[in-house]
């Protein structure tokens, strides 16, 4: 009795895998633990696989003969008073008006806080009082 169950699970299996008469799917592989390989990897970094370069020229300067700050001072006097004298709408406008009011309220609490201060506001509480 036993078998025939294998005997039928064999058929049954080749009849599923069975390419060559009907059109039917196959199950995948079992997905091995490892690096992709066979015609369609494409490459791992470094060694991608893909067609070799030609006529890609490349140039490098050392990094001993660089010169990373060449020009900043003497481009600065230039071109930076230039552009700060291009913004200095966008940034002064709004610092004069930030302190204007900084200073406005300074001067006001210095005068809330004073001798006069107190009196005048103990003035304008008794006649609103009284109105």
């Amino acid at each position: 009795m036993r078998s025939s169950t294998i005997a039928a699970a064999v058929s049954l299996l080749d009849r599923v895998v069975d390419t060559s008469t009907h059109n039917t799917m196959r199950s995948s592989q079992i997905s091995m633990s490892g690096m992709p390989t066979g015609k369609s990897y494409m490459g791992w970094w470094g060694s991608m696989g893909g067609p070799k370069q030609k006529g890609i020229v490349t140039y490098s300067v050392s990094p001993y003969r660089q010169r990373a700050f060449q020009g900043v001072i003497s481009g600065w006097i230039f071109n930076g008073t230039r552009r700060l004298i291009q913004q200095s709408a966008y940034f002064l406008v709004p610092l004069s008006i930030g302190y204007g009011v900084y200073s406005w309220g300074s001067k006001k609490y210095a005068y809330n806080n004073s001798k006069e201060g107190h009196h005048a506001m103990h003035m304008a509480e008794h006649a609103a009082a009284n109105h």
